[in-house]
């Protein structure tokens, strides 16, 4: 690959639009510039995690590889009617999922979003995830969004919630319970 990007700024976003990956343009706040670009937060999220040092390599390889899922999610939604995510990457998120879950206590209330850095840094990447997955669902209520990619996102926010709760235990051997107010 060359360079593709050698000059950074183009001008072309200048009166509000963008283009896709198709070549067409469209504006800034289109729908569907909203998923990727949600997509691309969730990405930018998980990168802070990874910054976190002395995560478990476990979580570290399983991070990375989702990071290169999103890129290739966010091309598929930046290029109308392109497939880039299956059911085989669905498929991926639940078994990282069930592994990292297997060793969790089971929940019996809600617990606070917390924990240590890394912990707190996967509660906000869960968070950002759930806002993309509201995205890409406004985004398929307009246009035509592979299921696949609206399950991958699902399950992506499921597995960060998972994680955060590893992470907590590994830096502060528990997690903060929700202590419901009383009334």
């Amino acid at each position: 690959m060359g360079n593709r990007l050698s000059k950074i700024y183009t001008r072309t976003g200048d009166d509000g639009t963008t283009g896709l990956g198709d070549g067409s343009r469209v504006a800034k706040e289109n729908l569907r510039v909203e998923a990727y670009g949600t997509v691309d937060e969730t990405n930018s999220a998980i990168g802070v995690v990874l910054a976190v040092p002395a995560l478990p390599p476990a979580i570290t390889r399983c991070l990375t590889e989702v990071q290169h899922d999103l890129f290739d999610l966010g091309g598929e939604l930046c290029i109308p009617g392109h497939r880039m995510i299956d059911s085989s990457h669905v498929d991926r998120l639940e078994s990282e999922l069930d592994g990292f879950n297997d060793d969790l206590p089971p929940l019996k209330e809600f617990i606070l979003p917390g924990g240590g850095p890394a912990a707190a840094a996967c509660h906000v990447a869960r968070a950002v995830c759930r806002r993309a997955e509201r995205r890409c669902w406004s985004l398929a209520r307009a246009e035509n969004v592979a299921p696949e990619t609206l399950k991958y996102v699902n399950r992506l926010s499921d597995l960060l919630f998972v994680l955060a709760r590893v992470l907590a235990r590994h830096e502060r051997g528990s997690e903060v319970v929700w202590r419901r107010t009383q009334k």
